[in-house]
């Protein structure tokens, strides 16, 4: 879709075509644009459609509002989840601010509706056209400003804050390295070091050497996966360390208290990923009162059930050294049909293992892969009831 067919789809002929591009939602392709054909070109056609088909796979990310919304596949890759993103906008607070990359909108829809008045630049024409298009959508557009532009050219300290979302997508797929957003990290930190405020999102897997210095990193997990981490600096940081659950709104911050190692006990903990990635592993454990089998490996064990919503819970039936063997026939014993997988710190694919179990049987459990003091180990065990 290029800028001359999404202006052609605001039109009211195009709004026609889209709607009738949704109704079509889920039908053969071939014959879904041979439909639209007889009445519209080929150009508004392929818009249609591929908007029509945006707007199904956004639900998941933005609720009610994608059917009224629009996107670029690439812009809504890159969307941020709206509660994680009205989360963001809550701490952010009012006033005035800069969004230096804003992709199809999602970020500076949520600041707006938090009450933040939202100048935002993309280098994108048609990004910053999906944009604009959707704070009119959402009746936000009094609240936002949208224009073609370079990030590394903003100036963050004419506004109260700075939001920042830098590209993790290349030609060549995602990428992990801070070096490799667009714009370059070097220019995401020096548009930071000029705000007053500043609220800047990346993969939650930056490395912590990436971190600037008195900067708040706070690592989001929604529905026990890990969404994001954002980096925070000016007046609205904390602690160094945060992780945050979402929807509950579960917030943990670093204590520094350290676990202690000990033997495993009849229960066993795996922390949400978000506590994990903010190295709050600690903090779980004194939680549930709780001890590390393994100093090096992010599982916790007790000698009695705890409930926080920071961690799932296991009673243990059996840990073993791992053999396939002796696992086949344990698994046999208890008459096993169905095994949920989980590893940490083990080699072993979990697919070629599930297959060579060759289960039989009407009962279902769980089987942890990991290390227990540099002993690759199996535990197995069922879940406890949801905190």
């Amino acid at each position: 879709m290029d800028l001359d067919a999404f202006g052609e789809l605001l039109t009211p002929r195009g709004q026609r075509a889209l709607a009738e591009a949704a109704e079509l939602a889920g039908t053969d392709p071939v014959a879904a644009a041979t439909k639209l054909r007889r009445t519209y070109d080929a150009a508004l056609t392929s818009a249609a459609l591929t908007q029509a088909a945006l707007r199904e796979r956004a639900a998941a990310k933005f609720g009610a509002d994608a059917a009224v919304m629009y996107f670029t596949p690439h812009g809504l890759e890159q969307s941020t989840r709206r509660e994680v993103a009205d989360h963001r906008a809550r701490r952010m607070g009012a006033g005035r601010v800069i969004d230096a990359c804003c992709g199809v909108g999602g970020d500076l829809l949520a600041l707006a509706r938090a009450g933040c008045e939202v100048d935002a630049v993309d280098l994108d024409p048609l990004t910053v056209a999906v944009a604009s298009a959707n704070a009119d959508a959402l009746g936000l557009a009094g609240r936002v400003r949208v224009r073609v532009g370079d990030a590394a050219r903003v100036r963050p300290e004419e506004y109260d804050a700075l939001f920042a979302d830098p590209a993790r997508r290349s030609g060549k797929g995602r990428t992990f390295d801070p070096m490799a957003y667009s714009p370059p990290w070097p220019v995401v930190l020096d548009l930071v070091a000029r705000a007053p405020r500043a609220c800047l999102k990346v993969a939650p897997g930056i490395p912590y050497e990436f971190i600037p210095e008195g900067a708040e990193a706070e690592w989001v997990s929604y529905k026990g996966e890990v969404k994001e981490a954002t980096l925070w600096t000016g007046s609205q940081v904390g602690l160094a360390r945060r992780a945050t659950l979402l929807p509950g709104g579960h917030t943990l911050t670093a204590t520094g208290v350290q676990a202690p190692v000990g033997p495993m006990g009849r229960y066993v903990y795996e922390p949400d990923g978000a506590a994990i990635r903010a190295h709050l592993v600690g903090e779980v454990a004194e939680l549930i009162g709780g001890r590390l089998p393994d100093p090096m490996i992010a599982y916790i064990t007790a000698d009695e059930p705890g409930h926080t919503p920071w961690a799932s819970g296991y009673e243990v039936d059996e840990v073993m050294p791992f053999s396939l063997k002796k696992l086949r026939a344990a698994l046999r014993e208890r008459r096993i049909g169905n095994v949920t997988i989980k590893k940490r710190a083990s080699a072993i694919d979990i697919e070629r293992l599930r297959a060579d179990l060759r289960l039989s049987g009407e009962n279902s459990v769980v089987i942890i892969l990991t290390r227990i003091l540099d002993k690759p180990s199996v535990i197995i065990c069922n879940p406890l009831p949801p905190a």
